[in-house]
């Protein structure tokens, strides 16, 4: 990369990795994230007024690599928004809270660390033996739709990224009784705070690779301690088993999530079928299910 280039970079890629490996990575990355932000219509780019995004950080890979590609697409100008980070520190023991700080304030990076002890209320309402999460989760997020709202910003953007989205497939398939996983874009209860995930098509493992690349300060995820019986870790599992047998199957199922056929399924809510033709002259080899025609 020309000196010249090298200059204007943003500080969080400064001293990104000078490879063909680290270039295709984050070509990637980059790339996805603006196909989902196109795609789904996550910035109006016809918009007479200049978006403020809310980027929350936690501390993880996926959070940092999501602002860095963020910050990226804005060098890029493919990215015509405004960036804050919000830290939520929830009051977690042993939670190093100078970590984040430090670290946005050395790379230039507008930010709010706000301190919220939902770990004690959390503690205190859920048994040792059970996990903290879904309370946790609520807690967390009517407080970042509080900042969000104090800082004038549109919407949360979040780092879940592909396997994320297919664990939470997994677990409402096998535990919920619903075929649904994370969208890239909705809207809150309240109809005034968008929820983003510009990195639902990347993958955990391009992500991990990018984070040690880049050398981010990773905080841990278990500080809670109840992370080892969560049904994601399950799910995790067992994808991962499935990538062992099958290497590019978590790939074939996010295809999925993008191609979905109602007339197979069994919810009348999503298609009419008492609308189909009863003649069963005009189904025969019309159509099939499971590769075998009618």
């Amino acid at each position: 990369m020309p000196d010249s280039v090298k200059d204007t970079l943003p500080s969080l890629l400064a001293n990104m990795p000078d490879t063909v490996s680290f270039k295709k990575l984050r070509k990637r990355l980059v790339r996805n994230a603006l196909q989902v932000i196109d795609e789904f219509q996550l910035v109006d780019r016809n918009s007479p007024t200049r978006p403020k995004w809310m980027v929350c950080l936690s501390g993880g890979k996926d959070s940092y690599g999501l602002l860095t590609v963020l910050i990226d697409l804005k060098w890029q100008g493919a990215l015509p928004v405004d960036l804050l980070v919000c830290n939520l520190d929830q009051g977690q023991p042993g939670f190093p809270k100078d970590v984040l700080p430090n670290w946005l304030a050395q790379h230039g990076v507008d930010y709010r660390i706000v301190t919220e002890d939902t770990y004690s209320i959390v503690t205190e309402k859920i048994s040792a033996d059970r996990t903290f999460c879904a309370l946790c989760s609520r807690l967390r997020r009517g407080i970042l739709y509080r900042v969000a709202r104090e800082e004038g910003c549109s919407a949360l953007v979040l780092g879940h990224h592909r396997d994320d989205a297919l664990e939470t497939f997994m677990m409402n398939l096998l535990n919920g009784g619903r075929l649904a996983a994370m969208p890239p874009k909705l809207i809150n209860d309240e109809g005034d705070i968008e929820v983003l995930r510009p990195l639902i098509t990347s993958a955990e493992a391009d992500l991990e690779k990018f984070a040690a690349a880049l050398d981010f300060p990773i905080i841990p995820c278990n500080l809670c301690g109840s992370q080892d019986g969560l049904q994601r870790v399950a799910m995790k599992r067992m994808l991962d088993e499935w990538e062992t047998r099958k290497p590019g199957v978590r790939q074939v199922m996010a295809r999925a999530l993008r191609n979905v056929r109602p007339s197979h399924l069994h919810d009348s809510r999503l298609f009419d079928f008492s609308q189909l033709l009863s003649n069963a002259d005009a189904a025969t080899g019309k159509d099939t299910d499971d590769g075998v025609p009618f």
